[in-house]
C-alpha cells in the first residue's frame, strides 16, 4: 500500500511540474493568436501577401490589420486602441508614439523608402507632364490626401511649396481619408489627377504615372515599423517584424515598388 502511494505522489508532482513548464512558455504554439497590426493604407497588398506566407508557417496565429491613414492609425493607438504592431508611412506618426512612451523599447526600424508621383486616369485622362502644370486653368480637381494626418497629403504640400504653386492648387484640391482613396478618385475620373506614392501607381492599371516629384521637393520618405509596449502577444509580434524584414519579403517589397533599407 505505501508503495503504491509513493508511486501516486511521484506522479501528482511530475504532472505538477509538466503543466508549471507549459504555463511559462510565453507564446504556446498550440494556442491561437490574434495578432494586431496597424499598417499605412499604401502597404495594403504587400502586407497582406506577407501575413498570408506568415500564417501559413504559423498556423496558430492570425493577423489581423487595421490599414488606414498614418495619422488616423496613430490618435487610434494613442486613444488606447488594441494594437501590436504599427507600420507608418511617415516618422512623424512614429515619433508621436515614443514621444508617448507607446513604444517597446529597441522594437523600432526603419523599413522601406517610397517615392512621391502624380497622376493621371490611364485612358481619357489629362496629358500632365509637370507639376507645375497643376495651375492649367482646365485642371479643376486634384486628389489629395488629407495633409493634417495623412503623409502622401504632407509630402504633396512640400513639393507644392518647394515649386511655389500651393494657394494656387488649395481651391482645386480634393482631400482623401488616405492614400487608396486618392488613387481610387482618380482610378474612377472623378478627380482629374491626384498625389499618390509610385507604390500605389504600381498596383492600378487604371492610372497612370504621368510626373515624378522633383528630387529634394519633399522630406525623404521613409517607413519606420516597431512593436507597441502594452501589446498582448510581444513575442509573436517581434517574430513577426523579423518576418517582415527577411530577404524573402525585401525581395517582395521591391517587387512591389518599394526601396528596402
Amino acid at each position: 500500500m505505501k508503495k503504491v502511494l509513493v508511486w501516486i505522489v511521484a506522479a501528482l508532482s511530475l504532472l505538477t511540474v509538466g503543466c508549471g513548464s507549459e504555463q511559462a512558455r510565453p507564446e504556446q504554439k498550440d494556442r491561437n493568436v490574434e495578432l494586431h497590426v496597424a499598417a499605412a493604407a499604401s502597404l495594403t497588398d504587400v502586407m497582406q501577401e506577407i501575413a498570408a506566407a506568415y500564417e501559413k508557417e504559423h498556423p496558430h496565429v492570425k493577423v489581423v490589420f487595421n490599414f488606414g491613414s498614418s495619422g488616423a492609425l496613430q490618435q487610434a493607438i494613442q486613444n488606447g486602441g488594441q494594437t501590436d504592431l504599427f507600420f507608418s508611412a511617415a516618422q512623424k506618426q512614429m515619433n508621436a508614439l515614443e514621444k508617448d512612451g507607446l513604444l517597446a523599447e529597441g522594437t523600432r526600424r526603419d523599413l522601406l523608402i517610397n517615392e512621391v508621383v502624380l497622376i493621371v486616369p490611364a485612358e481619357g485622362g489629362k496629358s500632365l507632364q509637370d507639376f507645375k502644370e497643376l495651375t492649367r486653368a482646365d485642371i479643376q480637381h486634384i486628389a489629395l490626401g488629407e495633409p493634417k494626418g495623412v503623409p502622401v497629403g504632407q509630402y504633396a504640400e512640400e513639393v507644392f511649396t518647394s515649386l511655389g504653386i500651393l494657394e494656387a492648387i488649395k481651391g482645386r484640391a480634393v482631400y482623401g481619408s488616405d492614400v487608396r482613396q486618392v488613387l481610387s478618385w482618380v482610378e474612377t475620373g472623378d478627380a482629374d489627377c491626384g498625389v499618390v506614392y509610385a507604390t500605389d501607381a504600381a498596383v492600378s492599371k487604371k492610372v497612370r504615372v504621368a510626373a515624378k516629384a522633383p528630387a529634394g521637393s519633399h522630406k525623404p520618405i521613409v517607413y519606420p515599423a516597431a512593436m507597441l509596449k502594452d501589446s498582448k502577444h510581444p513575442e509573436a509580434a517581434k517574430d513577426f517584424l523579423n518576418f517582415v524584414g527577411n530577404d524573402d519579403n525585401k525581395k517582395l517589397f521591391a517587387k512591389y515598388g518599394f526601396e528596402v533599407k
